[in-house]
């Protein structure tokens, strides 16, 4: 998955994009963290009762190093296959869990809505 400046995550309604503002000590602050190739990762447990729960959805995004595009999904407890979150009921604590964490991204200059 390449690295875009627009990004949807599946069964999102909303589309996602690097904010023109963004800065590399506001990644920091919510909690990426700097990979080998300079790229900046975040992964978040959608588990709305405990952030430990190792056998949860997540969401991962990640910026690369010029701040220019990232990636964002929602994928399996495992990280290795993207899922929808949106479609199910069940899981409308892990929508809510995601919409806090997006949220925090928008407040922080880091993404926008487009």
């Amino acid at each position: 998955m390449a690295f875009g400046k627009i990004v949807t995550v599946t069964g999102d309604q909303n589309t996602y994009e690097i904010s023109p503002k963004i800065k590399k000590y506001a990644l920091m602050d919510v909690g990426f963290q700097k990979t080998k190739t300079g790229n900046f990762s975040l992964e978040r447990n959608l588990d709305p009762t405990s952030p430990y729960q190792a056998n949860s959805p997540k969401v991962k995004i990640m910026v690369n190093q010029d701040l220019t595009g990232f990636k964002l999904a929602v994928t399996t407890a495992n990280g290795l296959q993207s899922m929808n979150i949106f479609s199910d009921p069940k899981k409308a604590g892990m929508v809510q869990q995601y919409e806090y964490i997006i949220k925090n991204l928008i407040d922080r200059d880091i993404l926008i809505v487009k």
